[in-house]
């Protein structure tokens, strides 16, 4: 199925690493942002926020401290020594601790919905939504061609929905026309 990455092979692999900026998601994504800066992606959804009294929309992280760094881990370390505000996210595994990496193909469908900061645009937890109900389908057409998730029916929700799930991490589900959607079979999923 995959074959076994060399220690030197996963330093220099460019990949989706899940992070952590402790209470500097604004400085993050000025770091991020600057010359010295990697590609990254910080989820977030509109809020109503109270600022100095006043009630006002605003744009913020969807969970606080959670930004998606894409690049090596070369990268990333050689970019801490010079802006230690992130850390790596991990898993416990019974092999030991490992990082926590998101697959290029489902971060891209992930990006395309969370970007576009729509109202009907749900969050959800791992643990609040179970994908194995599903079923796998691709959207073809409109602002969500490409992406590729599960299609199925989401508590709370009249309608059935398409989700990407970020495993581990977070999901999100967004409501599309049954006519865009064409179903594919579990082997050409690519484990989205």
């Amino acid at each position: 199925m995959s074959t076994p990455i060399t220690p030197r092979e996963d330093l220099t692999r460019i990949q989706w690493f899940a992070m952590s900026a402790y209470k500097n998601e604004k400085k993050a994504e000025e770091m991020l942002k600057g010359k010295d800066g990697l590609e990254y992606f910080i989820p977030k959804h509109y809020a109503v926020r109270v600022y100095h009294g006043v009630k006002s929309k605003r744009l913020v992280p969807v969970i606080p401290n959670l930004v998606f760094v894409h690049a090596s881990r070369k990268q990333i370390t050689d970019f801490k020594k010079k802006y230690n505000f992130l850390q790596f996210m991990m898993w416990e595994k019974s092999t030991g601790l490992k990082y926590i990496v998101v697959p290029d193909k489902q971060m891209e469908s992930f990006i395309k919905i969370a970007s576009q900061y729509e109202e009907n645009t749900i969050y959800y937890k791992p643990e609040e939504i179970d994908i194995r109900k599903g079923t796998h389908i691709c959207i073809y057409g409109g602002k969500f061609n490409g992406v590729k998730g599960v299609f199925m029916r989401v508590k709370g929700k009249r309608r059935r929905r398409v989700v990407v799930m970020l495993e581990g991490i977070m999901g999100i589900s967004v409501e599309v026309h049954p006519d865009l959607i064409e179903v594919i079979n579990d082997s050409d999923c690519d484990k989205f």
